[in-house]
Order: C-alpha cells, then sequence, then structure tokens
C-alpha cells in the first residue's frame, strides 16, 4: 500500500513539474538558477584582484580613484568588465617591489603624469584598444590624432562618473582643450548650435579615425553635411557646381559674422567665381551709363550709382536658390 502511494506522489510531482517546466517554455525562459551566484563570484574575483591596487589607492588619492565603481568599468558583476590590471598592467614589481629601483617602481601603463612618468601615448591607447576595437574606432592607426601624439585618456576621464567627451553639452570643452581656432569661431554671429548644446562635434566628426578630410564622417563634405541638410541634396535640373564639390567653397562651418556661415557677403562672394560680366540685358552697373559688359562689383558711394547686384540680398535678389534649380530659365538665359 505504501509503495502505491509513492509511486502516486511521484507522478503527481512529475506531473507539477511538467507544467512548470510546459509555462516556462511557452514564455520562451528557462530558469538559470545559477546566473546570480555566478555572478557573485565573478564580482568576488573581480574585487579581491581589485583589491591589490585599492589597498593602497583609496579615497585619500588626489585624483579620484574609487570613483571608477559608479562607471560601466565597475561593474564587477559583469564578466567583460576590466579590473584595474587589465589596464594597468599587473605590475608586479610596483606592487612587491624591485630590488633595482630605489623607492617604489613605477606601474607597467601609467596614464597620467604624478610621481612617475606617463606611459606613451602609443602605449596608452593600445590598453583600451584591447577592448574597444572596431566600429568606430577601424582607422584610429594612422590618424590625425593617433599621429599627433593624442591618447584615449587625452579626451576621456576613464575614473570619473560622468566623462564629459561624451556629452553633447560638455564634447566642445575637450575638443576646444586643443582647437582654440575653432572655439573663436563657434563664438561669431552665425554658428551651428554647438554652444547651444544641440550639436556637438562628434555629429560631423569621428575622432577615433576617418576615411575622410578634417576627421569627418563621411568620405566627403557634402555628404557629412547633407546628414542634416538633406534639402540641399537635390537632385536639381540646374545644379551649382561649387555647391556640389565643397559646401565649405562658399561656408565657414564652425561660424562667420555673415549670415549663414558664409565666408564673405555676396556679391564679392559670388564675385570670387562669377568675376566675368553679366549675361543679363541690362546694364551691370544701372545708372553709371555703362554698357551691357560695364562691371560693378561693390556699391558705389553715391546712392543713385547702386547697382541691384550690391542692393538687399545682392546676387541672391535674382538668384534665390543657390544650391540648386529645377527652373528651365538658366537653358534660354544661355543660348
Amino acid at each position: 500500500m505504501k509503495s502505491i502511494r509513492m509511486f502516486l506522489a511521484i507522478c503527481l510531482l512529475a506531473a507539477g513539474m511538467g507544467g512548470t517546466m510546459s509555462s516556462w517554455a511557452a514564455d520562451g525562459k528557462l530558469p538559470n538558477l545559477g546566473e546570480e551566484s555566478s555572478k557573485a563570484v565573478v564580482a568576488k574575483a573581480a574585487l579581491k584582484k581589485d583589491a591589490v591596487c585599492t589597498g593602497c589607492h583609496d579615497e585619500s588619492e588626489t585624483a579620484p580613484i574609487l570613483t571608477l565603481y559608479q562607471t560601466k568599468h565597475g561593474v564587477r558583476g559583469d564578466a567583460r568588465t576590466p579590473t584595474c590590471q587589465s589596464c594597468h598592467g599587473e605590475s608586479d614589481k610596483h606592487v612587491k617591489g624591485d630590488p633595482k629601483v630605489k623607492g617604489r617602481a613605477a606601474p607597467d601603463v601609467l596614464f597620467k603624469k604624478g610621481a612617475y612618468a606617463q606611459s606613451g601615448d602609443k602605449e596608452r591607447s593600445d590598453q583600451c584598444l584591447t577592448c574597444h576595437k572596431g566600429e568606430k574606432r577601424t582607422n584610429w592607426d594612422g590618424g590625425q590624432h593617433q599621429n599627433n601624439g593624442v591618447a584615449c585618456n587625452s579626451c576621456h576621464q576613464v575614473h570619473k562618473p560622468a566623462d564629459k567627451v561624451l556629452s553633447k553639452k560638455t564634447q566642445t570643452e575637450v575638443c576646444y582643450t586643443c582647437h582654440k581656432e575653432q572655439r573663436a569661431d563657434n563664438k561669431k554671429i552665425s554658428h551651428h548650435p554647438i554652444e547651444e548644446g544641440k550639436v556637438a562635434c562628434s555629429d560631423c566628426h569621428n575622432p577615433h579615425g576617418s576615411t575622410g578630410p578634417k576627421l569627418l564622417k563621411k568620405n566627403t563634405v557634402v555628404e557629412t553635411c547633407y546628414q542634416c541638410h538633406a534639402e540641399k541634396r537635390g537632385p536639381f535640373l540646374w545644379e551649382h557646381q561649387p555647391a556640389t564639390e565643397d559646401c565649405a567653397n562658399c561656408h565657414t562651418p564652425h561660424g562667420s559674422n555673415t549670415t549663414p556661415l558664409l565666408k564673405t557677403r555676396a556679391p564679392m562672394l559670388c564675385d570670387e567665381c562669377h568675376d566675368g560680366p553679366h549675361n543679363s540685358q541690362a546694364p551691370y552697373g544701372a545708372g553709371l551709363g555703362g554698357t551691357q559688359t560695364t562691371r560693378v562689383t561693390q556699391p558705389s558711394a553715391n546712392a543713385n550709382n547702386a547697382s541691384s547686384s550690391a542692393a538687399g540680398r545682392a546676387c541672391m535678389n535674382c538668384h534665390v536658390m543657390v544650391h540648386g534649380s529645377n527652373s528651365p530659365t538658366g537653358a534660354l538665359l544661355h543660348r
């Protein structure tokens, strides 16, 4: 009788477990009973390894050290997260001492100047690129920043919870440390909304390397500009050649005192290329008694001599669509 009862109990237990497993399978999730315990083991092992460094480098340091644990690099429950030694090297001689060195030997890799000499820029960058490789950093080697001795920690602050270069509002503070000319341009009347925190340097440039000029994200200037200014892309029946070649032929992207980001005012800007006689039927310099080939590029001191090309919006009084147009009138004018 007891054996029958035991058999029925086992059957009921199996049926119950089968129902539970069915519900887990229906949800598409199976329980990982050892997940939490494995994370705890990983965290404990990582903290034990960190303790070799944090035993001395604690909250008493002049520069914040332990704030690393408030960043993604300090998530010790994640097996992918580096330890102190992952970046600074095992540094056995620094920890245990070196009889050949007076005092305490330097760590294997040192990112900042201090009591010890800073490691070379390539050595510092290589430590970061061990994990942060590929994608946006594919072209780091041979890039302008790498060639000029810039290392990852020249811009990034790993131990701080908020890395300035990763935020649009504070990124320019880091870039302006070296790019002072661009800082001055962005203070001018006409500028991209960088100071307002709506646009950041990395929206146009890839500081980790690029196949385009000036570390641009795209291969050309116009491709980069078209990311936002798509309406200027066209296609148009009558294209303005300088606009399709390079936006910087007319515009200064970081800032100008001529709206909108123009290098200089019209008609002087237009005259840089259009330096021949105007092809309209009216005299180019109205009021001067000139012929069709008479050309006046700047307004005269006499108001009666002001040319229509130098008044109001200058050339744009007639040529409104300076980036390109679908109007067929251009063909008629050039017959």
